[in-house]
């Protein structure tokens, strides 16, 4: 059978695998009509969120759904009516899936700026404009009732936003990721957040991030608000709790309701204080098919956390995912947390400082954590600990997938330190990477080393980032010569501090490496792909 004549539904099954290939998308809509029609609502269910190749012009398509009012005034403010559409082929504000009401406003803004002439009147600029464009595709999301899988909010911000979906409680009714960030009390926040605990209740992953309010009111408040949309929901599986200083003890033994208690499977701690809390063990034992837990950036993890989590008498224990470690007072806890879960681990980064314990730290990780696929390296390496670093990443190379090495050595010998990592880590690379980011102060001999030593490794998304500052460094013909010419990388990212420059810039050499199938995108925007939690943990992912 010709591979265009699938059944539709086979055919549909098969493009969900490339719902975030944005470049396959594009090409699958020039097929025939019946990929396009299948293709187009994946291209337009987060169009938000894609980061590279980025295009804000899609803004205009939306808006030629806007009532004549609201066109009116738009071009009162000074925007040229030509930008709106005469027509479009598909209805794409019903395809929306994902909702980020600041990204909404950032790429408003980024819009706006396009858009821009010299005729074009100044109040375009005006911060009444970015709001009313918003307000208005929030508008025409719930006219064409749309069915949202996720919501993002920023809480004390875009207050007539949140007034608008208060009116239309079956706009978010549906949805099945929740992040909420707390930038400021507010009226109208409060308000949204009691309506989230009435409306949405079949919420799967939750994440909040609230800052400490010395107002006691407040405080009340917002641990009130988090603890009933808990306890309202009813296939809760996944939840983040983020947050340094805010009180954490009403959230945690709102997970003991038998809703949870029966859902819940992973739980993660980001920049968490457990000084204070006391009550792991008796909310974990009630939590009957609690899977993982994430522990990033967290403080005070002593004796008194690990036995709380050591002692749970629960017949399956839950797993230790993912550990991102700053500091490490005591290492006698963290060895004894290594010990029972360190079998477990898969995420692991570190950037500790106190030279004996990170040694003690990397001898423990090798004995006991064997199936890590993620790990991100930072201060806290050095030339004593060096060798132990290598024997880490040689022990697990049959289970990594991601590796970030990011180094700055104290007495500003990272020249050396640099080279010493580049002459040695080719050969120890497995034979797959996902990606690979090296921040370091690289020269062309040492680059030459690392890259003939790491032939037989196909790495999918490459980034080096040159620190060294003295003098500029030619890496383009050892790329070309080691990595274009020889397909090993799909995606490529260099940012070279020396002079500032982005390879991401340089057209020529853009289009040079597209002819080998090898995109060359923005350091940054590459990096973040990666770097923040949510993708690194890969849990809020259904």
């Amino acid at each position: 059978m010709a591979f265009s004549k699938i059944l539709p539904e086979l055919l549909d099954e098969i493009l969900q695998y490339f719902h975030q290939d944005y470049k396959t998308l594009y090409s699958c809509i020039l097929v025939n009509r019946l990929w396009c029609n299948l293709a187009i609502p994946l291209l337009w269910e987060n169009p938000f969120s894609i980061e590279f190749p980025k295009n804000y012009h899609f803004i205009e398509i939306y808006l030629y759904n806007l009532n004549d009012d609201d066109k009116t005034k738009l071009i009162q403010y000074g925007m040229n009516k030509d930008l709106f559409p005469l027509n479009t082929l598909f209805k794409y504000p019903s395809f929306i899936k994902h909702l980020d009401i600041n990204k909404i406003s950032k790429s408003i803004e980024y819009w706006e700026v396009t858009i821009r002439t010299s005729e074009t009147n100044n109040n375009l600029q005006n911060s009444n404009f970015i709001k009313l464009i918003c307000k208005s595709l929030i508008q025409i999301f719930i006219e064409n009732e749309v069915n949202l899988y996720s919501l993002k909010v920023l809480l004390g911000s875009f207050d007539d936003i949140f007034e608008l979906i208060l009116q239309n409680s079956n706009f978010i009714g549906n949805i099945k990721k929740l992040k909420l960030d707390l930038l400021k009390i507010s009226e109208s926040s409060t308000k949204f957040l009691t309506f989230l605990s009435s409306n949405c209740n079949s919420i799967s992953s939750l994440s909040q991030s609230f800052q400490y309010y010395n107002d006691y009111k407040h405080q009340q408040i917002m641990e009130n608000s988090l603890s009933q949309i808990i306890n309202s929901q009813k296939n809760l599986r996944k939840i983040l709790f983020r947050s340094n200083k805010f009180p954490l003890y009403q959230s945690l033994l709102s997970l003991k309701n038998p809703n949870c208690s029966n859902t819940l499977n992973t739980i993660i701690f980001y920049h968490i204080n457990f000084e204070n809390i006391i009550i792991l063990n008796e909310v974990f034992n009630q939590l009957n098919v609690l899977e993982s837990i994430h522990i990033i950036n967290c403080h005070c993890i002593d004796t008194k956390f690990v036995q709380q989590i050591i002692n749970i008498t629960k017949p399956f224990k839950f797993k230790l995912k993912s550990l991102i470690l700053r500091k490490v007072p005591q290492f006698e806890p963290l060895d004894l947390l290594l010990q029972h879960f360190g079998c477990y681990l898969e995420n692991l980064g570190i950037f500790v400082e106190n030279k004996p314990q990170s040694s003690q730290l990397f001898k423990s990780v090798t004995k006991y954590c064997s199936k890590i696929k993620f790990l991100l390296l930072g201060l806290g390496i050095n030339y004593q600990n060096i060798n132990l670093v290598f024997n880490l990443i040689d022990n697990i190379k049959q289970s990594l997938n991601c590796l970030v090495i990011d180094v700055t050595i104290d007495n500003n010998d990272n020249n050396n330190f640099s080279s010493i990592i580049l002459q040695n880590l080719g050969q120890i690379l497995p034979f797959k990477l996902d990606y690979l980011n090296l921040c370091l102060s690289i020269n062309e001999s040492d680059l030459e080393i690392f890259l003939k030593n790491s032939q037989n490794t196909f790495i999918k998304k490459l980034l080096i980032k040159i620190k060294r500052k003295e003098k500029y460094v030619d890496i383009y013909p050892y790329i070309k010569e080691y990595i274009m010419k020889k397909k090993r990388v799909k995606y490529l990212a260099i940012s070279e501090i020396s002079d500032k420059k982005n390879w991401f810039s340089l057209k020529d050499i853009v289009k040079e490496f597209k002819l080998y199938d090898i995109q060359i995108l923005d350091y940054y925007i590459l990096r973040n792909d990666i770097d923040s939690i949510n993708d690194i943990l890969e849990v809020f992912k259904e």
